[in-house]
């Protein structure tokens, strides 16, 4: 693990003089469910921000309606529901036409309480989700970042970030854990066959659905199946050589006794040692101290903001995961300084989102300190391969799709000199985005 360079940040001021927006409409293998709903489909925007000097920078997003806000969702056919977030990724970029920014992080500091409150009232809910908005941002932060990078002749990750976030991403890991995702109807034969591929790390689903009597019940048996089919394996990748198990309820859990009886039950069967971490387990609302359950719980869709995170932490949350692809990368970068500074650690989660975006998200994930018991690597999951119809067409959009660091091995991600040079790609031309944006794009 090395220690990324440092140098002065500029701060130059940059005109929007256009812009642009686009989304393509990208089917699933199979329906994808979970908070109660089943998606088919995600949309992937991409926003297109020129400036007055004939710069431009093309960001893309995948919209996660269900995961950013369950009850619009439900309100909405699926289409719907995709529409409004366009809807608001489009009201966005009609705002910054003409406006200056010197950094990224206060344009998504003038623009999204706005964008929330155009979302509020399209929606017809007054109490819409703040990640919800961030999600319809993520593309024009992106090209922000972009354009910022373009106008001021940064051509690396590490020198685009301001100097008030560096602290919290300042490794150049070696390798990067690359977490598939295990839904409730992933058979555990399939779960054991990731494990026999390499994978060490999974992110496995509970919160079954039903009534919480039988949600637990559905979750003790299949921690007990999981544990008795991968409990034994080993790896080379964390400090016990045993695999680590990684839980996400979404807000299923409706009481820390119902959790607590689950872990109680992990115990029985001696897999508690093996959770490293549960995922918002409680409904957002449920704001309790947790500081007393004994396994590490980490916030998600409960941290849209730097302060929201934290609040979860002084809850007594001991991690965070991180979405530069569904939050922005302006607002984690605030929420991993503040994690930072408490000494919490973070992980890089997945929106099931493109190629290209992996490459964000594996950017930050790179710089991360090395989550607890894990050997000095960085920690990310990442599920598209396993979701979309289309995901080698997907995949050949990447700048660099045959490059070794672009693929997982083993269950990680080997990042080597022409991975941090090329700063995962993420400055390349990318000629498919660019072709939806023809003329326009200069």
């Amino acid at each position: 693990m090395k220690t990324a360079p440092v140098s002065a940040s500029p701060s130059r001021r940059i005109t929007i003089s256009d812009v642009n927006a686009n989304f393509e409409r990208e089917p699933l293998i199979r329906p994808f469910g979970f908070k109660g709903g089943y998606t088919t489909e995600n949309w992937q925007s991409a926003v297109l921000l020129q400036s007055a000097a004939g710069k431009h920078g093309i960001g893309l997003a995948t919209q996660g309606v269900l995961w950013s806000d369950a009850r619009v969702f439900a309100e909405h056919t699926e289409s719907g529901g995709n529409a409004l977030m366009y809807a608001m990724t489009e009201y966005a970029v009609q705002q910054l036409k003409g406006k200056s920014f010197s950094s990224p992080v206060e344009l998504l500091d003038a623009t999204w309480r706005e964008v929330l409150d155009y979302g509020r009232r399209i929606t017809g809910n007054p109490a819409l989700r703040e990640t919800f908005a961030l999600n319809a941002l993520v593309g024009v932060d992106f090209a922000a970042w972009l354009l910022y990078a373009a106008e001021n002749g940064i051509t690396s990750f590490d020198e685009m970030i301001p100097a008030a976030y560096r602290p919290a991403v300042a490794h150049h890991h070696e390798k990067v854990a690359s977490i598939p995702l295990m839904a409730y109807a992933i058979p555990v034969p399939e779960i054991k066959a990731a494990v026999d591929d390499g994978y060490f790390f999974m992110k496995i689903k509970i919160g079954q659905p039903g009534t919480q009597a039988e949600m637990l019940e559905k979750d003790k048996a299949r921690l007990t199946e999981i544990h008795r089919a991968i409990g034994h394996a080993r790896t080379p990748y964390t400090e016990s050589g045993k695999l680590p198990y990684y839980f996400d309820a979404n807000g299923r859990y409706e009481s820390k006794g119902t959790l607590l009886r689950l872990i109680e039950h992990a115990k029985a069967i001696g897999a508690f040692e093996q959770i490293a971490l549960i995922e918002e387990p409680f409904p957002e609302e449920l704001e309790v101290d947790v500081s007393d359950i004994p396994v590490r719980l980490a916030a998600d869709e409960s941290a849209h903001t730097d302060k929201d995170a934290l609040t979860r932490i002084q809850m007594g949350y001991k991690a965070i995961a991180l979405k530069p692809i569904a939050k922005t990368l302006s607002m984690t970068l605030k929420i991993a300084q503040v994690a930072h500074e408490r000494g919490v650690p973070c992980f890089c989660a997945d929106l099931t989102v493109n190629a290209v975006l992996i490459e964000w998200n594996k950017s930050v994930a790179a710089r991360l300190a090395s989550f607890p018991g894990l050997a000095g690597l960085g920690l990310m999951e990442t599920n598209a391969h396993q979701n979309y119809r289309n995901w080698e067409t997907m995949r050949s959009y990447h700048p660099a799709p045959n490059a070794s660091w672009a693929q997982t091995k083993r269950g990680v991600f080997e990042l080597d000199r022409d991975y941090y040079a090329r700063s995962g790609g993420i400055f390349d031309p990318l000629p498919h985005y660019e072709a939806m944006f023809k003329p326009a794009a200069k």
